[in-house]
């Protein structure tokens, strides 16, 4: 079962079709980074881009730690 979450940028609305489980997940991160209820400028979509690419990166860089470290242990 897929659901719509919808947002402003710019003045126009876009609608994306999401997997139920994963649309909660999603809302809960768009309304951190994101006005829900009204009009959302092209500076604050490439911000939350940003964040979430170094939320990412840091992620990353825990798994190869972990993983060093297992290869370490072997």
């Amino acid at each position: 079962m897929s659901r719509k979450i919808g947002l402003h940028i710019g003045g126009r609305r876009f609608d994306v079709d999401v997997e139920e489980k994963f649309a909660i997940f999603l809302e809960t991160q768009m309304q951190k980074d994101f006005n829900m209820e009204g009009n959302n400028d092209l500076k604050a979509l490439l911000q939350a881009y940003v964040r979430k690419n170094h939320e990412l990166y840091l992620q990353n860089q825990e798994i190869e730690e972990i993983l060093k470290k297992m290869e370490d242990d072997e």
